[in-house]
């Protein structure tokens, strides 16, 4: 997958009873998951996010709440998803810059492809667009 998709994980169960949905490496996740990492209490003024990878993939979710993405992938595109089903995820391949707004009662929950790498990140937006142009 070269560009962020909504997902949507099959559910099991009942209203009566509850539900659970399953992630599961190399099947309905397009990756090996080495970490994984939950974002909660994030004030619903901050904006998070403000980078991209350039090799992480992630499958992330709203297990709660609601979390807005503004997104670009490596080919200039530009989307808006809002995730608020705890059975929906969104997949970020390399090289996608995401600008995160939360909800009051917010929580993320990220399955990512590799292990933390701050050499990873791109951080510097004008440097995003630069690396955009090589690839």
């Amino acid at each position: 997958m070269q560009i962020p998709t909504i997902k949507d994980f099959s559910t099991i169960g009942s209203a009566a009873l509850g539900y659970i949905s399953v992630a599961e490496s190399n099947i309905n996740i397009p990756f090996d998951i080495k970490r994984v990492y939950w974002t909660y209490y994030t004030p619903n003024e901050v904006l998070r996010g403000g980078h991209a990878h350039k090799t992480l993939q992630q499958m992330i979710f709203a297990v709660s709440g609601k979390i807005i993405f503004n997104v670009e992938d490596r080919f200039s595109n530009t989307y808006r998803f809002e995730l608020e089903k705890p059975r929906v995820g969104l997949y970020f391949p390399p090289y996608t810059w995401r600008e995160i707004q939360f909800s009051h009662n917010a929580v993320l929950l990220c399955l990512a492809s590799e292990h933390y790498d701050e050499n990873d990140y791109i951080r510097d937006y004008e440097e995003y667009k630069n690396l955009q142009n090589t690839l």
